[in-house]
C-alpha cells in the first residue's frame, strides 16, 4: 500500500514537472517556426523531440562538432533542449562572429552552475560577466595595467624566473623517478601567479599531490561549471538546480577562497592609514575599493583561467615534444646556442625562435579552449547570411579552425617549422589561428601567457633530458584528449628526467 502511494506520488511529480517543459517547448518552437519567415537558422542535424541535439553530442564535443560542420557547413545550429547553439567553424565565421558582429556577439553565455551567473554576483566577474559593460572594463583596466601591461610584465619577470628556477631544483631531486607534469607544472604556474597577484606562494611542490591538491581542487570546480546542465538545457529549472551543480560549484569556490581570504583581511588591516602605497595586485584591488566578494571572484577567476590552460599547454608541449624527437633536439640546441649555458632568463626567449615555434604549433593542435568561452546573441542578427535568434549560444570551435586541411599542410602534424617563416600570430588579428581568442572578449592574459609557457618548457628542456617509463617508445604516446574549459590530456603525462652534464 505504501509503495503504491509513492509511486503514484512520483508519477504525480513528474506530470506537475514536465507541464511547465512542454508549455516552454511549444512556446519556444512557436518563436522558430515564426522566425521562418526572414532569414532560416543555419543548418544542422534533426533535433530529437524535446531533447534536440543533446543526445548527438558525445563525451568529445570537440570532434562531434567538427564532424557535423563537413556535413552542415561552418556555420551551423543546434538544439539543446530548447536553447539554441551556433557553431561557427571556419575563418570566415570567425571573422563575422569576433570581429564583424563583435559588438552584437560579445554578450557572455554564462552556465547556470557559475556562481557569478546570479545579479547579485554578475558584476564582480571578468569572465563571466554578461555583458561589456563600464563595469566590466574598468576591471579590464585594472588588470590589463597592474597584471599584462608591458611594464607590469617586466616588473613580474624576476618572480617568474625564481618559480622556474624552484622547479628546476624539485626535479633535479626526482631524477631517475616518475615526474606526473601536470602537477609539477600546476604548481609552478599557481605560485608564478600568486606572487603577482598577492606577493607569496600558496602551495608547495612538496605537498601539492596529497589529496589532490589545489589543482583537484580547481579542476573540480572547473568540471562542475562546465558540466551538461539540465538548466542550461531548460532554463524553466534552472531554480531547481536538480543536479545540485550550481550548489557544488559554490562549495568549491568557497573552499578555494578560503585559501586566501585570511591573507585578504590582513592586507586590508595592514593598509588602513596607508592606502598610497601599492605592492602588488591585491593592493591595487584594495585601494580600488573592491569588496573582499569581488577580489575572491576575480582571483578565482585569475587563477583558474591562467592556471588550467597554461597547465594543459605546457603538458601537450611536452608530449608532442617527446613524440617527436627531432623537434626535441631542435629546441635542445637552439637552448644550447643561445644560453650558452647560462641560467635560463625571460630574456633568452625572443631569440628562441624554434622553441616560439613550437608553442604555436602546440596551440594550434591543442588550443587551451577549443570553443573558447561561449558568446551570447542578446538581440537577434545576421552572420553570413542565417539568422542568429535572440539569446543563442554562440560558439566558435577552434580545434577545428586549427586543423582544416584548407589552411593548414599537413595539418594533424606536430611541425613547428610551419611558423618559423610566417607573421602569423595569435594576437587576435589571424583568424586561422585563435588561441586566445579576438575582439572585446580577447583573453585579457595573454602576455603572461606568452612568458611563462615557453619559460616552463625552456626550463624543463635546458635542465634536463626526458623519457617515458618503463623505457616504453615515445611514438606509442597516447594523445587522447578530452574537454571541460580546456583540452586535457586523457591520461596524465608522466616523464622520468634524467640531469643533463
Amino acid at each position: 500500500m505504501t509503495e503504491t502511494i509513492a509511486r503514484e506520488a512520483t508519477y504525480l511529480f513528474f506530470r506537475i514537472l514536465l507541464l511547465p517543459i512542454i508549455f516552454f517547448i511549444l512556446k519556444h518552437f512557436k518563436s522558430y517556426f515564426l522566425s521562418k519567415t526572414s532569414l532560416p537558422l543555419p543548418p544542422g542535424p534533426s533535433p530529437w523531440p524535446i531533447l534536440g541535439n543533446i543526445p548527438h553530442m558525445g563525451k568529445k564535443p570537440h570532434i562531434t562538432l567538427t564532424n557535423f560542420a563537413r556535413s552542415y557547413g561552418p556555420l551551423m545550429s543546434l538544439r539543446l533542449g530548447t536553447q539554441i547553439m551556433i557553431i561557427g567553424s571556419s575563418t570566415t565565421a570567425a571573422e563575422e562572429i569576433l570581429k564583424t558582429h563583435d559588438r552584437s556577439l560579445s554578450a557572455r553565455n554564462v552556465p547556470s552552475a557559475v556562481p557569478a551567473k546570479s545579479s547579485k554576483f554578475n558584476h564582480l566577474s571578468l569572465g563571466w560577466a554578461l555583458e561589456c559593460n563600464d563595469r566590466w572594463k574598468n576591471l579590464r583596466t585594472i588588470c590589463r595595467s597592474e597584471l599584462f601591461s608591458g611594464k607590469a610584465m617586466e616588473s613580474q619577470a624576476c618572480l617568474r624566473e625564481k618559480k622556474a628556477m624552484d622547479m628546476v631544483k624539485f626535479v633535479w631531486a626526482k631524477e631517475g623517478k616518475e615526474v606526473k607534469v601536470g602537477e609539477l607544472v600546476f604548481v609552478t604556474v599557481f605560485n608564478m601567479l600568486s606572487n603577482a597577484l598577492i606577493s607569496r606562494d600558496l602551495i608547495s611542490l612538496e605537498k601539492e599531490g596529497v589529496d589532490g591538491g589545489m589543482k583537484g581542487f580547481i579542476r573540480k570546480y572547473i568540471e562542475l561549471i562546465s558540466a551538461p546542465n539540465l538548466s542550461d538545457f531548460y532554463p524553466i529549472l534552472g531554480a531547481l538546480d536538480l543536479q545540485g551543480l550550481n550548489k557544488k560549484a559554490k562549495e568549491a569556490f568557497m573552499r578555494i577562497c578560503a585559501t586566501w581570504e585570511p591573507i585578504i583581511e590582513d592586507r586590508r588591516d595592514g593598509r588602513r592609514g596607508n592606502a598610497s602605497s601599492q605592492k602588488d595586485f591585491l593592493d591595487a584591488l584594495i585601494d580600488n575599493s573592491c569588496s573582499n566578494d569581488q577580489i575572491n571572484y576575480l582571483l578565482l577567476e585569475l587563477f583558474a583561467a591562467g592556471t588550467d590552460t597554461s597547465t594543459s599547454t605546457i603538458e601537450w608541449a611536452m608530449a608532442e615534444l617527446i613524440k617527436n624527437p627531432e623537434s626535441m633536439k631542435k629546441v635542445h640546441n637552439e637552448l644550447t646556442r643561445e644560453t650558452k649555458q647560462d641560467l635560463l632568463k625571460e630574456t633568452h626567449l625572443p631569440q628562441l625562435h624554434y622553441l616560439q615555434a613550437c608553442f604555436k604549433e602546440t596551440l594550434r593542435l591543442h588550443p587551451p579552449g577549443p570553443f573558447l568561452l561561449p558568446h551570447s546573441s542578446p538581440n537577434s542578427c545576421k552572420v553570413m547570411n542565417y539568422a542568429i535568434p535572440k539569446n543563442s549560444q554562440v560558439l566558435l570551435n577552434v580545434w577545428a579552425i586549427g586543423r582544416d586541411p584548407m589552411i593548414w599542410e599537413d595539418p594533424l602534424k606536430f611541425k613547428p617549422e610551419r611558423f618559423l617563416n610566417s607573421t602569423l600570430d595569435f594576437k587576435g588579428n589571424d583568424f586561422e589561428f585563435l588561441p586566445f581568442g579576438a575582439g572585446r572578449r580577447i583573453c585579457p592574459g595573454l602576455p603572461m601567457a606568452a612568458k611563462l609557457v615557453p619559460l616552463i618548457v625552456a626550463s624543463l628542456i635546458h635542465c634536463f633530458d626526458w623519457s617515458l617509463p618503463h623505457g616504453n617508445d615515445p611514438i606509442e604516446l597516447d594523445m587522447n584528449e578530452k574537454v571541460a574549459v580546456t583540452l586535457q590530456k586523457e591520461h596524465p603525462l608522466v616523464l622520468i628526467p634524467k640531469v643533463k652534464k
